[in-house]
């Protein structure tokens, strides 16, 4: 099996999902959870930092638009941290422009998805960064 196998077994993958739409959280949750991945949810970019010391997720998915500490600060704070700096960090947004698609890269996150997300995007997005060759 390689990094990005489309077959890839995810279980037990810890996930994170941060956003601040709890219709959004629940969907993607819901989903993984069938998946097989072990997930967490928080309601924005704070409580997603108290949270990834003690859960320490394999992959993030990160919101754009938050209140308090948007998704790019959140990205930008988890990047810069040592402990995990090599951690995925998945952007979502409703906004498909360009410029925020590279506002995303320059603080350091690995793809960008556009919402309405499905299934398949966020289990290829974790099959393609999280799933360790065997």
């Amino acid at each position: 099996m390689s990094i990005g196998d489309v077959d890839a077994d995810i279980t037990g993958v810890k996930v994170m999902v941060v956003d601040d739409s709890k219709t959004i959280r629940k969907t993607a949750e819901t989903l993984l959870k069938k998946a097989g991945c072990d997930v967490t949810t928080a309601i924005d970019g704070f409580e997603a930092l108290a949270l990834i010391a003690d859960t320490r997720p394999d992959l993030i998915f990160v919101d754009i638009m938050m209140p308090r500490l948007d998704g790019y600060q959140t990205c930008a704070l988890i990047k810069h941290n040592e402990a995990f700096q090599h951690t995925p960090v998945i952007m979502l947004s409703s906004k498909d422009g360009l410029f925020d698609r590279a506002r995303g890269r320059i603080v350091g996150s690995e793809q960008y998805l556009t919402k309405p997300f499905t299934k398949a995007e966020l289990l290829d997005a974790i099959r393609r960064y999280a799933v360790k060759s065997a």
